[in-house]
Parts: C-alpha cells; structure tokens; sequence
C-alpha cells in the first residue's frame, strides 16, 4: 500500500465561525453542507481538514487534537500570524482561539499550536523532529524548570500552573546564568499576556534588559525577545 491519507474531523459549535478562522489563517473551504448534518473541508496546500458542527458544544471541553508535521513550521507560524491579525487586528493569544508562538518543546522538538475555535489543537511541529532520537543531554536547574513549564503552558493548556512553575524555579535558583533567566522572563512575560496580567508581562520584559546578557546572548535570544515584545506591547 501507499499514497494513503488520514484526515482529522475535527468538532465545533459554530461552522461558519470556524471556516472563517481557517480561512484567516490561509486555508481554502472546499466543501460545505448544512443538511444532514454541518460539515466543511478547508485545506492548505496538503493539509486538509474536515469540520462538523455540533449543537450546545462547548469548545472548551473539547478534546480534539491534530499533529501536523511540515517542513518549516516557522514560516507557517509568520503565515498564519499574520492572517491572524488582519483578521483579529491583533495575535489572539488568550482564550479560544488562540496561536501559540514556536518554541523547542523539551529543546527538541521545534513547533507551535493553534487553538481553533471549537478548542481544537493543531499541533505543528518540524517534520523529522523527535524527542526520543534528538534529545540532548537532560536539562537541570532554571532551564529543566523552563522546560516543564513550557509544556504545562504550550501542551497543556494550563498557563496558571506554568506560571506557578516558573516563579517557583526563578526563586529555587537565584544564581542561574543570565540567559537562563532573561529566557525565563521572557515566558513568564508570554504567560503573563495569556493570563491578561498586563502588569507582570511588562515587568518581566524589563527584567530582561536589566540582565548582564554579553552580545553573543543578546543575539541568541534577540528573536524571542522580540517576539515577546510584540504580544505585550499589541492592543
């Protein structure tokens, strides 16, 4: 056998509400029926993904999940913000729905999520990635501390707990390096936003360019502050 394909039908309460978010991010509707049930197709080039409509669902309670492995999911994370904010004015970031910015999870695995509008999460990651095969050495300290945040905030959903985490791990570890913590800030920033702490978000910025980063740091981290900068500064 070959050529076979898999495609995710995906639930939600309002279909048009969520074609018109696909349709944002880049996707094309080319399929759609109201009777006997709602249903839609919306594809992106061979992404393609199928949508029903269910009465009284609540998209937070729901439990659907996508892995959509492609070839370069930072260029697909520039593409679909920035359909993001023409449609929304802004990078929705908070709530449902929602785009999560790239990151490593566990340092290996390169991706980002999106959170549809029935609560569905596209999990895109870089095709090839493993945790298993690609695993560096275990992390320690504030890093490790990072590390299980992130996946509390990005994989679970569960900012409240990532940012328990995280002020826990940068008052476990004082002297960590400077670039542990300035990476530390700046999720505690991202998480702030998440969280509308508006106050914390930008305190934490500025706790980043308090730190004594050499120029080598200053550019390791130069994308991410930047991006950062973006979700606490956007109206």
């Amino acid at each position: 056998m070959a050529n076979e394909r898999t495609y995710p039908c995906l639930p939600c309460g309002n279909l048009d509400e969520s074609i018109s978010f696909y349709e944002a991010l880049g996707f094309k509707k080319t399929y759609r029926q109201t009777r006997p049930n709602p249903y839609a197709v919306v594809v992106l080039e061979d992404i393609q993904i199928h949508l029903f409509g269910m009465d009284g669902f609540n998209p937070a309670d729901s439990y659907g999940s996508v892995i959509v492995a492609v070839p370069e999911p930072e260029s697909l994370y520039h593409a679909f913000a920035a359909g993001l904010r023409e449609r929304f004015g802004k990078l929705p970031t908070a709530g449902i729905p929602r785009i999560l910015r790239p990151r490593k999870k566990f340092s290996t695995v390169s991706g980002f999520s999106v959170i549809d509008p029935g609560g569905n999460w596209l999990r895109i990651y870089k095709l090839g990635d493993t945790e298993q095969n690609d695993a560096p050495a275990k992390a320690e300290g504030l890093t490790q501390i990072i590390h299980v945040a992130a996946r509390l905030g990005d994989a679970h959903g569960d900012e409240a707990m990532a940012l328990k985490t995280l002020e826990s791990g940068l008052k476990r570890y004082p002297d960590a390096s400077p670039l542990e913590r300035a990476r530390a800030y700046l999720y505690r920033a991202e998480l702030a936003v998440r969280l509308n702490d508006g106050e914390l978000a930008q305190s934490s910025l500025t706790a980043v360019t308090s730190l004594a980063l050499t120029d080598d740091e200053r550019a390791e981290i130069a994308a991410e502050l930047a991006q950062v900068t973006e979700l606490v500064h956007q109206k």
